[in-house]
């Protein structure tokens, strides 16, 4: 089956020892994309959030940076190559159990302004991973993802969590 993508969303309260749960919608997206579960995380280049995919990613990224590359010669800008490889590639390969449970390095809980419980928004090739005050500062199109971030919240509250 062809990898479809991350569509989606879902909420994971911090759980000990600095673990999350990546839920079972996203999980499964990463298993198809990763051959397997290992989740890649890295700071998003602009928004104060984090990025996760499948490790089938990789093959995307060295296109983009052929991309990027021929770009900037077509239109007589400079390229570092090596730099923007190293912004592409910075990610961070994390397992993961059969529960989706993994370890959020603390670089990238700051990165991300992680706090108490992580919001997942699905992105298409990759999905994002919020602090729920992070969230609520984005602007009116962002909108849906707020509300539902929001319901969540209400429901893991309800239940206590």
């Amino acid at each position: 089956m062809q990898f479809g993508g991350y569509s989606g969303q879902a909420y994971s309260p911090a759980g000990d020892k600095g673990r999350f749960v990546l839920p079972p919608l996203f999980r499964k997206a990463v298993k198809e994309s990763s051959d397997g579960r290992v989740l890649c995380l890295m700071k998003h280049p602009t928004w104060n959030c984090l990025t996760g995919f499948g490790l089938s990613r990789k093959n995307e990224l060295d296109a983009q940076l052929d991309r990027e590359e021929e770009l900037a010669y077509k239109v007589g800008r400079d390229f570092d190559r090596d730099t923007r490889a190293s912004q592409l590639f910075g990610f961070v390969e994390l397992p993961f159990d059969d529960s989706g449970r993994f370890v959020m390095p603390e670089h990238l809980r700051t990165l991300g302004r992680i706090e108490d419980g992580l919001y997942f928004q699905g992105g298409g090739r990759f999905f994002t991973l919020w602090n729920p005050a992070q969230l609520a500062e984005m602007g009116d199109d962002w909108a849906s993802a707020k509300a539902a971030c929001e319901s969540f919240l209400a429901d893991a509250k309800a239940k206590g969590k």
